[in-house]
Formats: structure tokens, sequence, C-alpha cells
């Protein structure tokens, strides 16, 4: 299974730009996300302790965790998508067409899997705007950019994996 957990940014980056079938535009789009949920997670941490409601107080450490995994996940679809990829060359290459068929959409669902983590994350922020630190606005702003890319890119990818 390809991963990319235990890879700094410098390394994933380094990747992304060799001439190799794996990473690429799925896996940056899951990376993209991932970094939409970290500055997720950032602002709400930032919003603590703040002198806001018990409830409200609660909501953020519950968004937190939500996002915290979120992140977890983007970096597992970025291993996901690149194995998918491999999948399907091999299978492509191997003329079996059960294995191509399984290939492909698993190929096809790892962008979906994205872009669905991606609205998650991104139903989140309105609270943020509403009840998080004024301060880190823009890092909520920054979050559903990435978050929005990586929406955007995974379509591209899963229409070109179809």
């Amino acid at each position: 299974m390809t991963t990319y957990s235990d890879n700094t940014l410098s390394q994933y980056l380094e990747k992304l730009s060799l001439r190799e079938p794996v990473p690429g535009g799925g896996s940056a789009a899951a990376v993209s996300a991932g970094l939409g949920a970290a500055l997720i997670a950032m602002a709400a941490r930032y919003s603590l302790g703040k002198g806001k409601a018990p409830d409200i107080e609660a909501r953020i450490g519950a968004l937190i965790v939500t996002v915290d995994t979120a992140r977890s996940k983007f970096i597992d679809l970025a291993g996901r998508d690149a194995q998918a990829y491999l999948d399907m060359v091999r299978a492509r290459k191997s003329g079996d067409a059960a294995a191509l068929k399984l290939a492909t959409e698993e190929a096809s669902r790892v962008p979906r899997d994205i872009t669905a983590l991606c609205r998650e994350c991104l139903a989140l922020t309105p609270f943020l705007h509403q009840e998080g630190n004024p301060r880190l606005l823009s890092d909520v702003k920054a979050a559903e950019a990435f978050l929005n890319a990586a929406i955007a890119a995974a379509g591209y990818m899963q229409e070109a994996n179809s």
C-alpha cells in the first residue's frame, strides 16, 4: 500500500515533482485538503478559552476532533489515491477486464471520498466565522480555499479515472 504519512512536506513535494506516475493530482488534492483541515483546527484551537459560553466551547472542541480526524484521513486518502492509480495502470497492462473494472471503480471512489470529506470540513467553517477568534478568520478563509481547490482537483481526477 502506498502511504505518505511518514513523509515530510519536502519529501512529498519532491516525489510529486518527479517523472513518476504517483503521487499525482489526486493525492495532491488530498494533501491540499489536509492543509485546509489543519488550518481549521488551528483557528479553532485559538478560539478556545476566549470567554465563550460552555456550549460554544464544547462545539469548538468537537469541531477540533472532527477536523483532526479528517486531516489524518486526507493523508491516508493521498496514499489510497496513488495506490488506486498504480492498480489501474497494472490492470490495464494485464488485459484483465474484471481487474480493470475493479481498479477503475477504486480510482474513481477515492476522489469522491476526498470530495465528501472536504464538504464535511467546509460545513464546519460557518460556525468559526461566527464564533471563532476573529483574528483567525483569514486562516479559516484560507482553509476554505484549500478545501475548494481540493474538491475541484478531485473532480478532475475522478473524471480522468472513470
